[in-house]
């Protein structure tokens, strides 16, 4: 269900929806936080992931610009991939 879920919210919203998966797992495994103040940082931290994204995809093959889309998905379904494998072997999911 969770699979379908994440797959829908991607579809909609496009390649971009990885940075609003992955920022909360970022947050959580730098810093382990209440729940209330995971919101807030995660949400600056999207920010912060799609601003180091842009700027990445600007100097990456400059002159020319690559999508910021086609790096965050790159990068974050990376990220995902990988936690998932991590979690795998403790039994818990995302």
């Amino acid at each position: 269900v969770l699979a379908l879920a994440t797959g829908a919210a991607v579809a909609q919203t496009g390649l971009i929806a990885f940075v609003g998966l992955a920022a909360p797992h970022l947050v959580r495994s730098i810093a382990p936080v209440p729940h209330a103040r995971l919101v807030l940082l995660s949400a600056g931290m999207g920010g912060l992931l799609l601003m180091a994204a842009d700027v990445l995809a600007r100097w990456v093959i400059a002159p020319q610009e690559l999508p910021v889309g086609v790096l965050t998905a790159v990068l974050g379904g990376s990220y995902l991939l990988w936690l998932m494998h991590r979690r795998s072997g403790r039994g818990g999911a995302l």
